[in-house]
This record gives structure tokens, sequence and C-alpha cells, in this order.
């Protein structure tokens, strides 16, 4: 399914080169099992993934890549408003169902994401940049887990953020923002450092991911104009570490 929704992005599976100065040994690019991705030099290269990576210790999870240019750099233009307000994302699509992380749903892509959008905050427990307000910061780099599902009211082929229905009271993780979309606001904070992004996820019982697929990916959003269902499409897709979505990746 994923391969039909995002078919014909394709990127070569090969290794790149590596970072001159410092110790980039901890990168997603120099892990064992990563998901390699060639340069596009036709793309914003703070979006070219050269490599998606998860492992684990213990009860933590960690997510990472490896972009060509800096990780975090590049933030989307304000809209002025929350209709059509803009959303940019790293992302991991992973093959766990959405109750792994507290959703009532099974069906549905869970992905973890790092998004930026400078029109709204989503994150109503959490003061990412430390002035006093909680409700200011949704242009800071923050996580969410989501649900993705295909939307054919986005666009022929294309996913949203899957909507909560109106008259409907679906469980959800105990830090949902609100919103009537599948969307949890956990508070893990990405660390950006040049190249490499990286959030490091809890798991009460690690188990969950064992043997967990993923696949990496750098993608556009936007809020409906009419701030309704579906209410967060996906717009672009920038690259795609597999190249076809194949979540080739394997938390062993």
């Amino acid at each position: 399914m994923l391969k039909k929704l995002l078919g014909g992005l394709v990127s070569v599976l090969v290794p790149a080169t590596a970072f001159a100065g410092g110790d980039h040994s901890g990168h997603a690019i120099h892990q064992h099992g990563a998901v390699l991705s060639s340069e596009n030099v036709e793309i914003d290269q703070n979006y070219d993934i050269l490599a998606a990576h998860v492992h684990r210790s213990g009860r933590i999870v960690t997510f990472h890549m490896t972009l060509k240019g800096t990780a975090g750099a590049t933030v989307p233009e304000p809209a002025g408003q929350l209709a059509g307000a803009p959303v940019e994302a790293y992302v991991w699509p992973t093959s766990l169902k959405p109750d792994a992380v507290g959703f009532e749903s099974e069906d549905g892509i869970l992905a973890l994401v790092a998004t930026s959008h400078p029109d709204f905050d989503d994150t109503p427990l959490f003061d990412e940049d430390g002035d006093g307000d909680a409700g200011n910061d949704g242009a800071k780099w923050h996580s969410h887990w989501v649900v993705l599902t295909p939307n054919e009211a986005c666009g022929a082929g294309t996913l949203s953020v899957k909507d909560i229905p109106d008259g409907v009271s679906p469980k959800m993780p105990a830090t949902w923002p609100g919103l009537p979309i599948y969307i949890d606001s956990p508070g893990y904070s990405p660390v950006l450092s040049g190249e490499e992004i990286t959030i490091n996820v809890s798991f009460d019982d690690p188990a969950i991911a064992s043997g967990m697929s993923y696949d990496g990916v750098t993608s556009a959003l936007r809020v409906n104009q009419n701030i309704h269902a579906p209410l967060l499409c996906v717009v672009d897709v920038f690259d795609v570490a597999s190249g076809d979505l194949s979540l080739p990746g394997k938390l062993n």
C-alpha cells in the first residue's frame, strides 16, 4: 500500500561518504542496518536524507537521520493564520500498530515525526523555547506520534493525519493535544546537531518495538483552508530514505 501511495520516488541505496571533522561514528549513516539514500541535488539539502536508523538500548529507542545539509535549519514560512498553515517534518514511518503508543486504532501508519509550524502550537504541555508561554513555540522543532492514512480528499494517492469524526471520542494518549486528529505530543525533544537529527523515545514495554520495521521521510503538510476534515494533509514529499517507502529498516 505504501509503495502505491508514494510510488515514483526513487532513491538508490548506496553508501555515502563520511563527513569531515568531528566524531560522527554515532550518526545514522555509520550504523549497521541503516537505510541509506543517495544525495539528491534537486532538493533542499536540509531535507536530503543520507541515512535513517533506529536502535534500542533497554527501554529507550533512538530514531535518527543523517542529512546532507543541516538538520532543522529550514523551517516553513508562516502563513499568518491557521487556515493553510504549513508544516515541515522529519518522519520515521513504522510498522507498529497505533495502539502501541496509546491510540484506539488498529489501522493506519504509526509514525514518529519532528515538526516545525510557526502559525500554531500543538504542544500545550511544553514550553519549547523556555519563555514562560507554552502556547507560542510551534516553530521550534518538536516531536509527535501521528497516525497516517490514505485520504483521497487530500489528493489522489495522498496521506493525511487520521481525522477524528464529529461525535466520536476514541481513546487517545494522555498527552494528546486535543486536536481532532490522531496526534500525540509526548514531549520527546529532537536533538539537532549538524547534519543529524535524533529523537529518543521511551516505551513502558520495550518488547513492543522488537522487530519493528521503519523508513525515513522528509515532507511538508498543510492545514486545510477550511480548518475541517481532512485537517492535515501531506502536500509534498521531499525525500524517502528507501526510495519506495517499503520500511526496509529493522529494529533488532
